[in-house]
C-alpha cells in the first residue's frame, strides 16, 4: 500500500477525538452522501414516467408507419399483401384519417376521425386503456365508435346511452346548396361502443370507426391515408423496435413512393426531449454536487492546519511537497468515495421499496397510482463516475494549501 495512501486512510477512519473538524469531514461525506442518492433516486423515478410516456404513445403508435410520399391517401397494391405472410409481421392494417364534425344531441366539436379495419381491433394496445366499454367497431351490422376521454366528455357521451353519434362531413362530389346549405353534406351515425385514455392530446383529438363507414362518409373507395404494420418478436430488435432487417426490407419492396418509419421516426421530436431532459437533469443535480463538494475542500483545509505539526514531521524525515499533497488529495477523494457508497446504497434501497410497496403515491387520476421508479445500472454508473470525478478536482485544489 502506498505511503499517501495509508496515512489518508489513518486519518479518515482512526480513532481519534470528535472536534470540530471531524464533525466537518462527517458532515461533507453526509452531504455527498445525500446528494448521490438524491441523484439516484431523481434519476430513477425520471427513468419511471420515461417508461410510461413511451408505453402511452406506443399504445396508439404502430411498429412501423408507411405513408405516401406525395398525396393524402392511396389504393394499397399487391407490393402490401406480400408482406402478410411473412413470419415475422403480426399484421397489415389500412388506415383512413381525416378531420369530421361530430355530433351528439345539443353538442358538436371537430375531430379527428380514424377509419380501421377489423385487424387494428385485435392487434391494438388501445384496448388495454379503455376507462368504459369494449374497443368494439362494429356489432352485426351496427357501426360503432370508440371515443378518447375528452372527445366524450365535450360531448357529453356515455356508452351506456342509446343515442348514435352523427358525424359529418362536406361532399366532394355536390354542389354546394346555398338555401340548403345540409344538402352537400354526408352523415355516418355511429353508436358508442368505448373510451379511451392515454394522455390529453390524444383523448381530445381522436375517435375510431370502422373503415368502411369512414370510406363512405369521404366517399371513397379502397383509399387509406397509411398502412400500420405490427410486428412479432421476430422482427423486432432488442430495445423493442422493427429491426433493421424489416426495415429495409419493406423500402426496398416499396421503392421511393413511400416513406417506412418505425416508431421511434415517427414520434422523432418526443424521444429527442426525454433524452434532452434527463441529460438536463442529471447536469443540474451534477452542478449541485459541485456546490457541496466545497465542503470536502473546507475540512480538509482546516485538517491540514490542525496536522502541521504530523507534515513538519514527515517532512523532516524526507517527505517532499508532493507526497504530503497526494496525502490530503487521498484523504478528499476518500470522503467523497464514502459518500458516494452510502449515498449510492440509501438510494437504491429507496428505489427498491417504492417498486416493491409504492409509498409514495401519485396525486390525482394518473395512468400510474404510485410513483414509477426504474433503476438503470448505466445511471448508477454515471452518477459514481460523475460525483467521484468532482470529488478528484476539489480534493486536487488543497495541493495549493499544502505548499
Amino acid at each position: 500500500m502506498k505511503l499517501s495512501r495509508f496515512i489518508a486512510r489513518r486519518y479518515l477512519f482512526a480513532k481519534k477525538s470528535h472536534n470540530v473538524i471531524n464533525i466537518i469531514s462527517i458532515i461533507s461525506a453526509a452531504g455527498i452522501a445525500i446528494g448521490c442518492a438524491a441523484l439516484v433516486i431523481i434519476l430513477s423515478v425520471y427513468n419511471g414516467f420515461d417508461g410510461v410516456v413511451r408505453d402511452l404513445n406506443d399504445a396508439a403508435t404502430a411498429d412501423v408507419l408507411v405513408t405516401p410520399v406525395r398525396g393524402k391517401v392511396f389504393v394499397p397494391d399487391e407490393r402490401f399483401d406480400a408482406f402478410r405472410e411473412d413470419p415475422r409481421v403480426k399484421a397489415v392494417c389500412g388506415v383512413l384519417e381525416e378531420s369530421v364534425f361530430v355530433q351528439y344531441g345539443d353538442r358538436n366539436k371537430v375531430v379527428v376521425a380514424r377509419g380501421v379495419d377489423s385487424l387494428y381491433e385485435q392487434v391494438t394496445a388501445l384496448r388495454d386503456h379503455l376507462v368504459e366499454g369494449d374497443f368494439s367497431l362494429t356489432f352485426g351490422d351496427l357501426n360503432q365508435v370508440v371515443l378518447g376521454r375528452l372527445v366524450a366528455m365535450e360531448l357529453g357521451v356515455r356508452t351506456t346511452f342509446l343515442q348514435p353519434l352523427t358525424a359529418w362531413f362536406p361532399s366532394r362530389t355536390r354542389q354546394v346548396d346555398l338555401l340548403n346549405p345540409l344538402a352537400s353534406l354526408r352523415q355516418e351515425k355511429l353508436h358508442p361502443a368505448g373510451i379511451v385514455s392515454l394522455e390529453q392530446n390524444f383523448d381530445q383529438k381522436y375517435l375510431f370507426m370502422p373503415l368502411p363507414a369512414l370510406r363512405e362518409l369521404l366517399e371513397y373507395q379502397d383509399e387509406v391515408s397509411s398502412i400500420e404494420i405490427y410486428l412479432t418478436p421476430q422482427g423486432l430488435d432488442r430495445k423493442g423496435m422493427a429491426s433493421r432487417e424489416v426495415l429495409s426490407a419493406l423500402k426496398a419492396s416499396l421503392g421511393d413512393d413511400f416513406l417506412v418509419r418505425d416508431r421511434q421516426q415517427q414520434n422523432t421530436t418526443l424521444y429527442k426531449l426525454l433524452i434532452y431532459e434527463k441529460v438536463a437533469i442529471y447536469l443540474i443535480l451534477l452542478f449541485v454536487m459541485l456546490i457541496i463538494s466545497f465542503n470536502i475542500y473546507g475540512s480538509l483545509s482546516m485538517l491540514i492546519i490542525e496536522k502541521r505539526d504530523d507534515i513538519a514531521t514527515l517532512q523532516a524525515m524526507g517527505a517532499d511537497d508532493a507526497l504530503v499533497g497526494r496525502i490530503f488529495v487521498r484523504e478528499g477523494w476518500m470522503i467523497s468515495l464514502l459518500g458516494i457508497a452510502v449515498g449510492v446504497g440509501i438510494g437504491l434501497l429507496v428505489c427498491l421499496l417504492q417498486q416493491h410497496y409504492g409509498f409514495v403515491k401519485m396525486p390525482g387520476n394518473f395512468v400510474v397510482d404510485a410513483y414509477p421508479v426504474v433503476v438503470q445500472p448505466l445511471d448508477i454508473v454515471l452518477v459514481v463516475v460523475g460525483v467521484a470525478f468532482i470529488g478528484w478536482l476539489i480534493s486536487l485544489l488543497t495541493r495549493r494549501i499544502t505548499k
